[in-house]
């Protein structure tokens, strides 16, 4: 269960960093399930379209962007996050590892051009999440973290 749910955060978290700047009509949020049926073509071509339109909107068309986005992925049944999850790692794993560490860079350095409010918001919005988690789901994730 606690791999689904960071998975599922994962990919939120992804999502949720397109919504990292402004949009003048905040686009409707993408279906997960739908989402993770597209090849990794069409979800950058939708991932992209989705940032153009964030871009043009409010900070309040945004959060709302990214709470209905939250509210959808947690919306899903277990087993639905399970599925979710399986075919997103297995997708994940058959990138070679040169286009990974593309995507992990992509990720850096969209995080490094968010905004001190906008960080601390991302961070206020994960913590809520694994609030969300019981006890055994944090442990379980505390043993995957790497050891610092």
């Amino acid at each position: 269960m606690l791999s689904t749910r960071l998975i599922a955060h994962t990919l939120s978290a992804a999502l949720i960093g397109l919504a990292a700047s402004a949009a003048h009509a905040a686009p409707d949020v993408p279906d997960p399930q739908a989402w993770s049926r597209l090849s990794p073509a069409e979800q950058t071509e939708r991932r992209e379209a989705l940032r153009r339109q964030l871009e043009a909107s409010t900070p309040e068309q945004r959060q709302a962007f990214r709470s209905a986005l939250r509210e959808r992925l947690q919306s899903l049944t277990p087993e639905q996050r399970e599925a979710l999850v399986d075919r997103t790692r297995e997708r994940w794993q058959a990138l070679p590892p040169a286009q990974r560490e593309r995507l992990a860079d992509e990720r850096r350095e969209r995080l490094r051009a968010m905004s001190p409010a906008e960080r601390r918001q991302m961070l206020r919005e994960r913590r809520a999440v694994l609030e969300s988690l019981s006890p055994e789901e944090r442990a379980t994730l505390r043993e995957k973290l790497p050891v610092r």
